[in-house]
């Protein structure tokens, strides 16, 4: 009987522009619009929607964008913008041969470990109404719906998690 090892988890951090941040970051808004429009991307929608909302500032010193693989494989990513005090959790995706292997987790606690290392005191997000599979991610990891801290088209709910350990930076600027 042969007991073959699942993959290990694995993150790194990693420029936005970097191609394997590249893919990831299409394939993460190619879902977020085929889920939004329930329909295939049309022709440029996708680059349309990359131009909108960009990812260039997941780098220092504005934010940090993180790379997951699963064993060699390369399987996800998430980033943080920081905010005085706090971060906010931003372009969280698993590649669908990834999901339900533990990779959101991995992740989260990947941009939690960046943001306590950071000195903020809470992690904060916003995300859409039809995004269930993240929400109940989020709620199952400690992230509360809060009252909403942002505007824009595409936030409906709105999450926040304290950090313990983390330095309350904010606390000096406030």
């Amino acid at each position: 009987m042969t007991i073959s090892a699942r993959p290990t988890w694995t993150t790194s951090s990693s420029r936005p522009d970097h191609p394997d941040a590249v893919l990831l970051l299409r394939e993460y808004m190619t879902e977020m619009v085929v889920r939004y429009h329930r329909r295939p991307a049309l022709p440029g929608e996708v680059d349309a929607a990359l131009a909108e909302l960009p990812s260039d500032d997941l780098t220092t010193p504005s934010g940090l964008l993180l790379v997951a693989h699963r064993g060699t494989e390369l399987a996800g990513c998430a980033g943080l913008r920081w905010q005085p005090g706090w971060a906010e959790l931003t372009r969280v995706f698993i590649r669908p041969e990834h999901r339900g292997a533990g990779g959101g987790a991995v992740l989260l606690a990947a941009v939690e470990e960046q943001a306590r290392a950071a000195g903020a005191d809470r992690i904060r997000l916003d995300t859409r109404h039809d995004l269930v599979e993240a929400r109940a991610l989020y709620a199952r990891h400690g992230y509360a719906e809060i009252p909403a801290y942002s505007r824009g088209p595409y936030a409906e709910h709105w999450f926040e998690k304290r950090l313990s350990g983390a330095v309350d930076v904010g606390a000096r600027t406030r």
